[in-house]
């Protein structure tokens, strides 16, 4: 298991027990799992959802930062069932549903149940780039290859 993973399990682990949101844990979330926001931060493209975070605006900031962090993803379901919210991500939202795969979260709190979706996406595309890197073998192409050719011409 790698850091990122680590991190994203153990930013799980705290999201699950939190009765709420804070400025300080969305800190934590783009520290801890966000990749691409502090490059957008420094060009000005976060300042939205400083004022979101700032305003304590939960649903409205999480959806912003799943838009600047994973713009592939859509929030493609959100209903509550049971005393709980449960929210599922899609990098596909017009498929149908039973076909596609979710980053789903679930939690009492609404917006952390976004925040959850959010997280689990993170960790299913950093499994999918580890097995990704690892399951085909890079080869240096060899100064000593001969290329001859396999046709039947007969």
């Amino acid at each position: 298991m790698d850091a990122m993973t680590e991190r994203l399990d153990r930013l799980v682990d705290e999201l699950r027990l939190t009765p709420g949101l804070t400025p300080h844990l969305i800190s934590r979330v783009v520290t801890d799992a966000c990749t691409r926001l502090p490059s957008m931060a420094r060009a000005g493209r976060a300042a939205r959802l400083d004022r979101l975070v700032h305003a304590e605006s939960w649903i409205d900031a999480v959806l912003a930062l799943i838009e600047l962090e994973l713009p592939m993803w859509r929030p493609c379901r959100l209903i509550y069932d049971g005393g709980e919210w449960v929210c599922s991500l899609s990098r596909h939202p017009e498929a149908p549903f039973e076909f596609d795969d979710t980053a789903d979260g679930r939690h009492e709190v609404q917006a952390i149940a976004i925040l959850l979706s959010f997280v689990e996406a993170k960790r299913l595309l950093t499994t999918t780039e580890q097995a990704s890197a690892s399951s085909v073998p890079q080869v240096a192409p060899s100064a000593a290859a001969y290329a001859f050719c396999c046709d039947n011409f007969g």
